[in-house]
């Protein structure tokens, strides 16, 4: 209940600090930044070291990933469609194909299945972390760019400079070597700066004028995320005989709300931030619903 609040208070906050302008105009541009340099690479050094890597837990992985490369085709079929911008069309497929699996996903799974299954929603979320730090960024790179495209090299280049995915490779080799066991208290504290501080940054920059323009890609942004992404992980689930609390978990996170640090990253590339604020935000609330939808499934189906 907690984080529900939380979102509420972190959201509005923003919103009320931009209508009363008592802040800088370009003041997301500084929280995001610690965000992406310090925060979220905190948040794979509090969590990587602590997975237990086992044959079933390629389920999850595989169907994370599969949930990315699924949304790249489908707004591809569907921006192709409406006539849409390779910029709008990355940050359709940004806002779609990655799953809050954390903030939100891990109270409503403690809420609907207890506290021991997070185990299996910490791969989903380490998974879906990697996934934006890798499909995300190059989506992003791409819809950034002026001409659409853009060379394997410079998208290379950005990949291994962004520090969550440097943060995310450093966690998993050096835990192999190092005991962070020490530094834990350090990186929680880090770590919880995370949502709270993006939230406040989705606030800042949230802006409702023409948002009734926007409505086909958000209804679309949102089958996919809420509806179509947890249908196509249960379907695989289902195919291969995947059964037990791996499917539910891993159907469960695909069902989650927008990741909130793809507003950050659609900022940093400059691709269409209102639009990407909007998704986190109404997901958020239809998400809470929806979510209830697909826990009866999994009950039902595993």
């Amino acid at each position: 209940m907690v984080n529900f609040v939380l979102i509420a208070v972190c959201i509005i906050a923003g919103m009320i600090f931009k209508a009363t302008k008592s802040i800088h105009p370009d003041a997301h541009k500084g929280i995001n930044t610690w965000i992406l340099y310090l925060a979220l690479p905190a948040v794979s050094f509090k969590y990587l070291p602590k997975v237990k890597w086992t044959t079933e837990m390629l389920f999850p992985i595989a169907a994370t990933f599969l949930i990315s490369v699924f949304c790249f085709f489908f707004m591809m079929f569907y921006s192709k469609s409406r006539g849409y911008s390779r910029r709008s069309r990355s940050t359709l497929e940004l806002a779609s194909g990655y799953s809050n699996t954390s903030f939100i996903g891990f109270p409503l799974i403690s809420a609907f299945y207890g506290e021991g299954l997070l185990s299996i929603a910490i791969i989903c979320d380490q998974t879906m972390f990697f996934a934006l730090s890798t499909l995300g960024i190059i989506a992003a790179v791409k819809g950034g760019s002026r001409s659409g495209k853009v060379s394997a090299v410079f998208i290379l280049k950005r990949l291994i400079t962004f520090p969550p995915l440097i943060g995310c490779i450093s966690a998993l080799i050096l835990s192999q070597f190092i005991d962070f066991t020490v530094a834990e208290p350090f990186f929680d504290k880090l770590a919880a700066t995370v949502s709270p501080l993006a939230l406040f940054s989705v606030g800042l920059q949230l802006k409702f004028n023409g948002w009734r323009k926007l409505i086909p890609q958000m209804s679309m942004s949102m089958l996919y995320k809420l509806i179509l992404a947890p249908a196509i992980v249960l379907g695989m689930a289902l195919l291969f005989e995947i059964k037990g609390d791996v499917a539910k978990i891993t159907v469960f996170e695909a069902a989650m709300p927008t990741l909130v640090t793809s507003s950050i990253i659609a900022e940093q590339f400059r691709l269409n931030t209102k639009l990407t604020n909007l998704i986190i935000g109404v997901s958020i609330i239809v998400g809470f619903f929806t979510s209830a939808f697909w826990y009866e499934m999994t009950e039902y189906f595993f």
